[in-house]
């Protein structure tokens, strides 16, 4: 039972980094950001991936269909949302 409960979460993070591979490139260059850099906002993403603000918005929108990225308001501006990788 216990290679069973070991091997689920490393499925479940598999699953996840499957569907990315299966989306654009921007899409993938995000989700390597989030991964390194944790908790960023759609100008961060933009500032370090030096991607327009309209590929962000287009990647973010593509990691949230997938269920890879989840999001959330920012507690020190509401009209900024920040993204984390949830894979």
């Amino acid at each position: 039972m216990s290679a069973s409960e070991q091997t689920a979460p490393e499925e479940s993070g598999a699953d996840g980094w499957d569907a990315v591979a299966e989306l654009p490139p921007s899409a993938k260059l995000v989700a390597k950001v989030l991964e390194y850099e944790d908790t960023l906002s759609q100008s961060e993403i933009a500032e370090e991936t030096l991607l327009p603000p309209r590929t962000v918005r287009y990647a973010l929108s593509r990691l949230e269909e997938a269920d890879v990225v989840e999001s959330r308001f920012s507690f020190s501006d509401a009209r900024k949302r920040l993204y984390t990788l949830s894979i």
